[in-house]
Formats: C-alpha cells, structure tokens, sequence
C-alpha cells in the first residue's frame, strides 16, 4: 500500500508531556512552549486538560491557559475532557475541541477513571452529546491498545469495541494508543486492520509511547495500514505512571525527521520544532529524549 503524501501532526507536549512532571510548571512557560509550537507549523496541539486538580495538579491552570494562547488561525487547541464537570468549564474557558477517553481493558479503565470501560463510555456519551450540541468537535482516544500493564496481551477486538462506542458517540476522529509502549509493529498493524473494518483510516489517528523503542517502526506500519494522523510530544516529554521506566511519548522531532525522510508533507519546521523542545527542556533542567533533536543540534554546533 502507498504511504500516505500528507500527515497530520498532533502535538500533545503540553498536555501529555507536562502532566506528570514532578514540579508545577508555571502557565506563562506552558503558553509561551504552545506559541513556540505553532510557530513551527504544527496546526493541533493539545494545550491542556479540564480534569481535577486533586488528581492532576499540573492542569490545574488550564483556563488561564487557554485565556493566555495566542490563538493563531488554522490551529486547534484540544483539551482533555472526562466528564461533564470539566466540559463545564471547558466551554467557559471558550474551548472548541475536546478529547474524551476510554481504555481497551477494564482493569486500566478501573485503574485510570475508577468506572468500568462501560460506565466510561457512558459518562463520555453525554460529554460528546452535548460538546456536539454545542459546537464542538469531539475526539476520541482509547488507551492501552497494543499491550495493558495490569492485562497482558489486549486482543483487537477489545480495541474495536470501544472504538464503535466512540464511533457511534459522534468522535470525528479515534486514536489507537499504545500507552505503555510495549506494542510492535505487527501488533499495531493488527489493531488498526481491524478497527478499520468499521472505520476508515483517514478518521484514526496512532498514538505510541517509546518505552521499548518501537514508536518509529509502529508509526511505520500504521503509516503503511493509511494512518496519517499521528500524536507526538516535543522532546519526548511524558511518561506513564502505570509501566516502570517507560520513556514516554515518541519525540515529535523523530516522528518528523521519519516523516521528513519518506518525503511525506507535515508543514512542520524540524529546526523552529528542535528550538521549541529547546526551550522546554531548558526549563525543566534536563537534555531533549529526541535523538533526531540530539543529532542535528550537535551536527549544526561541528
């Protein structure tokens, strides 16, 4: 099959990436990492998540967030979103996209929302009825498809299930995630072979964690299934609190130098996106994990 001649970047950095850093990271560096971002030519990025600040306390200014975004036209700002509470104060914040999300096993569902996959998908129905109803799109994630912590082994049918739900639920686009970065690519080719008998590949988009390495070459075989929507973080920031020593999320940089290399069209420019990850990476103290961010930097520095 031809590889897809343009992909859709979704930059899940000030989200996914921030979330689970130790130390509050303050709203002007959050915004300021955002502006960089689309400064670079990434048109999604996830800016932040409605969710509550007892359990997620680096959110916890994801309105002043999304007062302070210089909002930029042709770009959308996605938020996290997991139940009416937060689409409340989603929409008084002026949000225009929302990111529901269940998971593929219902030990990780019990773990990650307290709810069954089933009162997951409830709770998130009436989220997307009424972000739909007014105005909103509505994407869908499904967590732990390639490989579950607690489970083992996730088969494409469980995958499948929850992705109809989200189907059915109004999402106009459903990621197929591995969250704990365990999967291959003959997983991830399964997984999405299987969704993509009820739902075309133009509406799924991949989303890979790099714990054991494997988030290029599962980028690869979704690329190869017609996936061409996929979500990266800026310097691999992120990790998962449920799989020890997991690296996090596949390094936008290293998803675009690939992308780059198959002559495939982003409208992303690697060296304002490597600045970006700069500037991040300086203020949280440590080096990028991009190895391609690594590379050129020290190769332009020779």
């Amino acid at each position: 099959m031809s590889l897809p001649k343009r992909v859709k970047l979704v930059e899940v950095g000030p989200r996914d990436g921030l979330q689970n850093e130790p130390t509050p990271v303050a709203t002007a560096v959050k915004v300021e990492l955002i502006h960089r971002l689309q400064d670079a030519g990434l048109k999604v990025i996830e800016a932040t998540a409605f969710v509550s600040p007892k359990w997620v306390p680096q959110m916890a200014d994801n309105a002043q967030v999304m007062a302070a975004i210089r909002r930029k036209p042709g770009v959308s700002y996605p938020v996290l979103v997991p139940n009416r509470k937060g689409l409340d104060a989603a929409l008084a914040a002026g949000v225009e996209e929302a990111v529901v999300f269940g998971a593929a096993t219902e030990t990780f569902s019990q773990k990650n929302t307290n709810c069954s996959i089933a009162e997951g998908l409830a709770r998130f129905s009436e989220v997307c009825k009424e972000a739909l109803a007014r105005g909103l799109k509505v994407r869908g994630d499904i967590s732990v498809c390639l490989g579950c912590p607690y489970e083992g082994e996730v088969k494409p049918e469980a995958v499948v299930r929850v992705a109809r739900a989200l189907d059915e639920m109004g999402c106009y686009e459903i990621t197929v995630a591995d969250t704990i970065g365990v999967g291959t690519p003959c997983k991830a080719r399964a997984a999405f072979e299987a969704v993509m008998k009820h739902i075309p590949a133009e509406r799924l988009a991949g989303h890979f964690h790099d714990t054991y390495g494997q988030a290029l070459a599962n980028t690869y075989a979704a690329l190869e299934c017609g996936v061409a929507t996929f979500d990266s973080s800026v310097a691999g920031l992120g990790g998962c609190p449920y799989a020890k020593g997991a690296t996090g999320n596949v390094a936008t940089e290293d998803v675009l130098y690939l992308l780059n290399g198959l002559g495939i069209e982003t409208g992303v420019d690697i060296v304002k996106l490597i600045a970006a990850g700069e500037y991040i990476c300086g203020v949280l103290g440590r080096p990028t994990h991009s190895k391609a961010a690594r590379a050129i930097t020290a190769k332009s520095k020779a």
